[in-house]
């Protein structure tokens, strides 16, 4: 088992645990490199406050108990209504994403926190009346913990597992050889199912992306399926990816027919080495060249992105990296994006993406990313 899913499963399914102690937890070694000394006492950080909500959180999962921090802190959220907004935002997001428990909303008092363990996040909203039993929320809070254990032990892809023949997970690929000579090479997070007839070769793309190197047999062609998409060999080497609104096909070598009935218009085209199309059904199809040797950069360990949209980039990478990476900003995410990524390296490869647009990325936990610009 690995650190990642030993340490995921131990946070979410302690039901035992205090809240937000898989964030405490891996805020707290980044707080014990500045202790020089068992006893040393905390002082004041110099450095300039933050500015956002992100940055906010990070400063806070780091320091929780600096009473100067959350100060500063009471006075920015007070400083603008805006702040309050994005904090909430931001809270949300963080309670959403189903790695961190939700977190308790306390209230202000002249901008510091209640007596005892101060909470790590507030908000300047009162907190509600609770009207259910401590009793019904023990035993709620339990059934929830092990739903969520359940998931984490089980993944939530269970329906895929059942009818993918072949499938893979975070960071791994995995090369499927067939009976009649061909092979696929599935990328991260991915999983195909695949039915060999007398008449016909076909190969289901459940999720993610694959690439095809097919043995041609012109009495019984090889089809891929991705969504409403059909793409049938015709002697060749391609490459299929489900995008979260549509499918892109691109070919190394050969010839490919693409057809999609479900669209409008209706898609029918034949695609030679170096053709690349990309099918939605909420816009008109659109097809480009790039040179056949960048087809399926991701197969030699590369991300290869031209005048490409950041969220675009983004998505390329949330499969080899082993968390959850959240983008905000809807600017930062249309902006253009030019350069050639290491997928070995998911967060080296976003603080580069995030150095070009002049961005901030934040490691909030080990399995959390926030890019925000």
């Amino acid at each position: 088992m690995s650190f990642f899913e030993n340490h995921r499963r131990r946070f979410v399914c302690g039901m035992g645990s205090p809240p937000l102690v898989a964030l405490e937890a891996a805020a707290r070694p980044q707080r014990d490199r500045r202790e020089s000394g068992k006893n040393m006492e905390r002082t004041a950080n110099p450095v300039e406050s933050p500015k956002k909500a992100s940055e906010w959180m990070v400063a806070l999962a780091e320091e929780p108990d600096n009473s100067d921090l959350r100060a500063a802190f009471a006075v920015w959220l007070a400083a603008d209504p805006a702040h309050a907004v994005d904090w909430a935002e931001m809270r949300r997001t963080v309670a959403a994403i189903g790695q961190l428990r939700a977190m308790d909303v306390v209230p202000f008092r002249d901008g510091l926190a209640p007596p005892g363990r101060p909470p790590l996040f507030w908000s300047p909203f009162p907190a509600r009346q609770r009207s259910v039993s401590s009793r019904r929320l023990g035993w709620g809070g339990a059934m929830t913990a092990a739903a969520a254990c359940l998931v984490f032990l089980f993944g939530s892809d269970l329906a895929l597992r059942l009818e993918a023949d072949h499938l893979t997970g975070v960071a791994e690929s995995r090369t499927v050889r067939l009976a009649d000579g061909s092979s696929i090479l599935l990328g991260p997070q991915s999983a195909v199912d695949v039915v060999f007839g007398e008449r016909e070769r076909r190969v289901r793309l459940l999720k993610g992306e694959a690439f095809f190197d097919v043995a041609h047999e012109a009495r019984r062609p090889f089809t891929v399926l991705a969504r409403d998409v059909a793409a049938t060999d015709l002697g060749t080497a391609f490459d299929v990816r489900i995008t979260p609104d549509g499918t892109d096909i691109a070919v190394r070598q050969g010839l490919v027919q693409v057809d999609a009935v479900a669209v409008r218009p209706m898609v029918s085209e034949q695609l030679a080495a170096g053709d690349r199309i990309r099918i939605s059904a909420a816009r008109p199809p659109a097809r480009d060249r790039i040179p056949p040797d960048e087809v399926a950069s991701w197969t030699q360990g590369q991300l290869i992105a031209k005048n490409r949209p950041v969220a675009e980039v983004v998505d390329e990478l949330r499969p080899y990296f082993k968390g959850i990476i959240l983008l905000r900003g809807e600017s930062l995410a249309r902006q253009p994006l030019t350069g050639v990524y290491n997928l070995a390296d998911p967060v080296g490869a976003l603080r580069a993406v995030a150095r070009a647009q002049g961005a901030s990325l934040h490691r909030i936990s080990p399995w959390l990313l926030v890019i925000s610009g």
